[in-house]
């Protein structure tokens, strides 16, 4: 199994399906084997940004996570009210 990070693309986390910000997921961390089995998976676990934010590559990116690359926090995903 691969390690995926689901996010949404720059600037989408302002309008589209994450404006407003509240009650929406901003990124996941997924096991699977393919993209399209994390995108799916990631979709099924959606706020109310919907299922559709996490499907579609225009919405989110969903990189692969590998072990090369300097130390550092992957994901922080915090929101100030």
């Amino acid at each position: 199994m691969k390690l995926w990070l689901l996010r949404p693309i720059h600037g989408h986390d302002e309008w589209g399906p994450w404006k407003p910000w509240y009650d929406k997921t901003f990124g996941f961390v997924v096991r699977a084997e393919t993209e399209d089995e994390a995108r799916l998976l990631a979709s099924k676990q959606a706020g109310d940004e919907g299922h559709h934010a996490w499907m579609e590559p225009f919405e989110s990116t969903c990189v692969e996570l590998t072990a090369d690359g300097p130390a550092g926090v992957v994901i922080q995903d915090h929101c100030s009210a």
